[in-house]
């Protein structure tokens, strides 16, 4: 499987980026077809109390490589991304792999 991975830094204000998140972007992501499954994290901190290099993942699971390109590419995959600068402050990472079950 091919795995996409989305890493949001920490956003300048909290708040604001969950009530964004949750009430837009992700309103965005139920709208995408292909994926086979998709796990969203909010990261905690550190036993020492310390914060996690990253505040949130959204991973995305894909069949294959071409189901990733055709997902991304559509106009629904292509308006989740053109979406991020409306509320990620803290930056945001992508990363593509294949994902390996043991």
């Amino acid at each position: 499987m091919i795995k996409l991975t989305v890493l949001y830094g920490h956003p300048t204000d909290t708040a604001e980026f969950e009530a964004y998140y949750t009430n837009t972007h992700l309103s965005k992501v139920a709208k995408m077809k292909g994926f086979a499954k998709m796990e969203l994290t909010k990261f905690l901190n550190y036993f020492d109390g310390s914060k996690p290099d990253y505040y949130r993942m959204a991973e995305f699971w894909f069949n294959t490589p071409e189901a990733m390109q055709k997902t991304m590419s559509s106009s629904v995959g292509q308006d989740v991304a053109a979406d991020l600068p409306n509320f990620v402050t803290g930056g945001v990472t992508l990363l593509v792999g294949e994902a390996e079950e043991l």
